[in-house]
């Protein structure tokens, strides 16, 4: 037995660079999405409630932008020349961001979102046309890029709560964009390896490619001023967030209701109920930067054992849980499958629901032990945010992986980015729920905690519901992606 062999063929060409480059690319995001609201509120003086609207719009366009560059890499400027120019363009938006001024904040936004909400999508088409559809290693090797782009979230969490510390935020900024910085490089040092499979643009002509690149190059450029602007308007960017997300959906559905080959027609429709499913779970996950960080900086107990915890690096709980957790999960569930248990999508999305529902759960209990100041015991929030990395990766690597199994090949790029979408949808969502939570200025954990409780719980049982009836669909989902039998 040539043992070697088989390992080193285990995966296709450039899933592992795509593993090693996800680290680095997430960095800068990183920094961003657990630093913007705190940022925004101690050093820029914006109130709560203006920096959860924004930070609902930063994460709407980032996952929203998903959808869009699902399109634009397939068909205009490919996945790995959009990848590149998105991380150049986070370069940029991080050192503008650095200026420290209220004006910097919106064009380095501006020009991050641009990038970073494009080039997602393209590293997981990059890595999901390396499978055939029916080829299982799928699943693995997402739920390894996971854990890969969740070592760089840890990476960036430990950054940017060191520099959050001494409020040191232009350094903290120039550091995001050493991750991009690398992430360029290495796709460049792998570019023949990275090079786009069966996508729309690699059937043009010579002429119709060029001109496609220079319609994309002139997008990007458009975009930063659109966003620049969208971003000054919270309140009417996020209504027409949600409102496009609606208008994509029923598009969606209409073209799956339209769709010709059965099997094909049939797992559309069961991603388009998983879809519903999961914004309820991004929704609760998406609060972790807005209403539960401020939720962790004034309630919690901060000081553990002596050593001052900064608020990001309690968002290491999670990159942790899924570091250690993705790779282990992976193997756990090619073992059961093997014993005969059937673990399939169905079944994970719904225990995903109830399980990110305890972890909202868990903090009324927490807030209900607090002591005579009212503030949390850290160990809370911990069981907390392990709950939801539990559930986190029950639902999105897989949601991921999920796009090649249910999307026929002409829909992959749409369709994952759509599922992105959701994320967007929901991080707009979050943001209002956020809004609703206690204003902390001015007040004391005394105070706030019966507000805080109240929104938790109805957080928590919402959640738990919304799993009821997964579960209950769960017969009829199993029976859309299976493909139909034949006489």
């Amino acid at each position: 037995m040539n043992t070697s062999k088989s390992v080193a063929g285990a995966t296709p060409s450039g899933t592992g660079a795509l593993f090693f480059i996800q680290i680095f690319a997430t960095l800068g995001f990183a920094v961003l999405y657990s630093t913007l609201v705190l940022y925004a509120t101690k050093r820029l003086a914006f109130s709560e409630s203006q920096a959860n609207a924004m930070m609902g719009v930063f994460g709407a366009f980032n996952y929203g932008l998903h959808l869009f560059g699902g399109y634009l890499g397939g068909r205009y400027l490919s996945n790995r020349n959009l990848f590149v120019l998105g991380m150049v363009l986070q370069v940029a938006g991080c050192w503008v961001l650095s200026g420290q001024s209220a004006e910097g904040l919106y064009w380095g936004l501006a020009m991050f979102l641009t990038g970073s909400g494009l080039n997602v999508t393209c590293i997981n088409m990059m890595l999901t046309q390396r499978f055939t559809p029916e080829d299982n290693r799928r699943e693995s090797a997402f739920l390894w890029n996971y854990a890969g782009m969740n070592l760089g979230f840890f990476i960036g969490f430990t950054g940017a709560g060191y520099f959050q510390l001494t409020e040191h935020y232009e350094a903290l900024f120039l550091f995001a964009t050493l991750g991009n910085a690398v992430a360029i490089v290495v796709s460049l040092l792998r570019w023949k390896i990275l090079r786009d499979i069966d996508t729309p643009l690699l059937h043009v002509s010579k002429k119709q490619f060029r001109l496609r690149m220079l319609a994309g190059l002139a997008i990007l450029v458009i975009l930063v001023p659109l966003i620049r602007i969208m971003l000054t308007h919270a309140d009417f960017t996020g209504s027409f967030v949600i409102g496009l997300g609606v208008m994509i959906f029923l598009l969606l559905g209409f073209i799956t209701l339209r769709h010709k080959p059965h099997d094909e027609r049939r797992r559309m429709s069961a991603y388009l109920l998983l879809a519903m499913g999961s914004l309820v779970f991004w929704m609760l996950y998406q609060l972790a930067p807005m209403g539960l960080m401020l939720f962790t900086e004034h309630n919690i107990n901060l000081n553990v054992y002596g050593i001052q915890v900064a608020p990001q690096w309690v968002q290491n709980i999670n990159t942790l849980v899924i570091v250690f957790g993705g790779p282990l999960l992976a193997v756990g569930f090619r073992n059961l499958r093997e014993r005969g248990w059937r673990i399939d999508i169905p079944l994970q999305f719904a225990s995903s629901l109830f399980i990110i529902g305890l972890g909202m759960l868990v903090l009324p209990l927490g807030i209900m032990l607090a002591g005579g100041d009212g503030m949390v015991a850290f160990k809370w929030i911990v069981i907390s945010y392990v709950l939801q990395s539990i559930a986190e990766l029950l639902i999105s690597p897989i949601g991921y992986a999920m796009i090649g199994k249910l999307a026929p090949a002409r829909y992959q790029g749409v369709m994952m980015g759509c599922w992105m979408m959701v994320t967007g949808v929901a991080s707009v969502l979050a943001g209002y729920v956020s809004g609703m939570m206690p204003e902390n200025s001015g007040s004391t954990p005394v105070l706030t905690n019966p507000g805080y409780s109240h929104i938790f719980t109805l957080l928590g049982w919402g959640s738990a519901a919304v799993g009821l009836v997964m579960l209950m669909l769960m017969p009829l989902l199993r029976k859309l992606i299976q493909p139909s039998v034949t006489r």
